[in-house]
């Protein structure tokens, strides 16, 4: 079976009140469109076409290369948006329509719509809302069979009394929709083509409607303003803090964790409270997270400790390790087993060794240390002279002391030994002591110097 997806992203969105396109609004780190094309993507289409209106140019450079673009000059509604569409797309095959504000829509429901595309029918994808407001209502006869979709503006008051909706999304064969969509007209409140009238030309042409009904009512309900937006977000956040929980994740509050991307986990891990998990990461078994900490497109291996107000990004955390509290590991950081970074260290590109510590008040830039070494308070790597980066380079064993600054491009070998308050700038050999200070001078009788005017005997009291 040949599948072919049109996406509707041509609304201008009003009531989200901004200067932007509403299906780049962001849920859970991703703009609306995102959300839905990631989900078109996994049906594997042979076709995704996009229509755009209001601000097409800025989704088109958002979204880039890849969809057959179609523009809606003119908002004359969806039945029209969807005829733009198909007119580029061959009619041998199914077409699925989705909406660029309806982001969470799941691959279960999508499915089941389009085997029913496929047997030859229409698939409509329903839900059951407590309070349907001015959605579309599904009407059906007594045997239950689907005869049309109402518009909430054309509805009677016994329509407007059905709980079950429309969500929009349909799956038809594609020569049937070219068809029908050929049909239908604007005779109605809004003086627009709605896609929905294509339920009553499916069923006058005696082909089977079958409604699939959502698991859950916010996966199809769309983005129309700023609130639900933000009711999207929640849901979103609640669904993906169960999946972990059920994967063996403890966290102690739910409704204070965001996930803004896809996040895999071990069995026994911890999450305390307003945790942020941004981009592609992973947690090995029994990962501890402390409270306040971000962490993005990262590896945390098996036992790691990340303490309170952590930032991890674009790392590789072996096992054992721990973390902060108040620490950042930056991009290219890569820290083998057990090494500890501590309270207020900066890490960037830097490869830390195994057992190898840094427990306070550090910047390691662009370094490469060695296992098993100390890196004292105070201790800077000066990678940048204003034009380039230059890496430091640290051997196994090597104790640097509290205040040392280390010039690259510089090395210092195995089992070496930095003084305090060191500027190193030359190598430093294997088994040496580096003293890299200026000698020290204590100035006899030497007087605190006074504000202007005051006396000798004032300065003593």
């Amino acid at each position: 079976m040949n599948l072919d997806v049109v996406i509707l992203a041509a609304g201008k969105g009003t009531r989200m009140r901004s200067q932007h396109a509403k299906v780049l609004h962001t849920l859970a780190g991703s703009s609306l469109i995102e959300h839905v094309m990631r989900t078109a993507a996994e049906l594997k289409p042979r076709n995704l076409a996009v229509v755009v209106g209001h601000a097409a140019r800025e989704v088109q450079a958002h979204v880039g290369d890849g969809p057959i673009w179609v523009q809606q000059t003119q908002q004359l509604g969806t039945g029209h948006a969807v005829k733009l569409a198909v007119e580029q797309l061959p009619d041998d095959g199914v077409v699925l329509v989705l909406y660029g504000d309806v982001p969470l829509v799941t691959l279960d429901a999508l499915q089941r719509a389009i085997e029913a595309a496929a047997r030859g029918g229409l698939g409509v994808i329903t839900a059951e809302f407590y309070d349907p407001a001015e959605l579309g209502r599904i009407v059906r006869d007594e045997s239950d069979r689907i005869l049309g979709i109402v518009e909430y503006k054309d509805a009677s008051e016994e329509q407007r009394a059905i709980r079950e909706i429309n969500s929009g999304i349909i799956a038809a064969p594609g020569a049937r929709l070219r068809k029908w969509l050929e049909c239908i007209e604007n005779d109605n409140a809004q003086g627009e083509y709605y896609l929905t009238d294509i339920v009553a030309l499916a069923v006058s042409d005696g082909i089977d409607v079958e409604g699939v009904q959502a698991g859950d009512a916010q996966e199809v309900t769309g983005v129309n303003d700023r609130v639900q937006l933000a009711e999207l977000e929640r849901f979103f956040q609640m669904r993906e803090a169960q999946r972990l929980m059920r994967e063996g994740v403890t966290i102690a509050d739910p409704e204070r964790l965001d996930i803004r991307g896809h996040v895999s986990v071990g069995e026994d891990c911890y999450l305390d409270v307003n945790v942020v998990l941004q981009g592609a990461v992973t947690l090995g078994r029994g990962v501890h997270v402390g409270p306040g900490v971000v962490i993005s497109d990262s590896e945390i291996g098996d036992n790691v400790e990340v303490h309170p107000h952590t930032v991890v990004e674009g790392a590789v955390v072996a096992s054992n390790c721990s973390l902060g509290p108040f620490a950042r590991i930056r991009a290219g950081t890569k820290l083998d087993d057990g090494v500890k970074i501590g309270n207020f260290v900066e890490t960037k590109k830097a490869h830390l060794g195994a057992g190898t510590k840094a427990s306070h008040l550090a910047y390691l830039g662009d370094a490469k240390v060695g296992a098993e070494c100390n890196i004292g308070a105070g201790t800077i790597t000066c990678n940048y002279d204003g034009v380039d980066k230059h890496e430091t380079v640290i051997g196994d064993n090597v104790f640097i002391g509290t205040n040392s600054t280390l010039v690259a491009p510089v090395e210092v070998a195995d089992d070496a030994f930095v003084a305090a308050g060191s500027s190193v700038t030359v190598k430093v050999e294997r088994g040496d002591l580096a003293v890299g200070r200026a000698k020290q001078r204590n100035i006899k009788g030497w007087k605190r110097p006074g504000q202007r005017g005051e006396t000798d005997t004032q300065r003593k009291k």
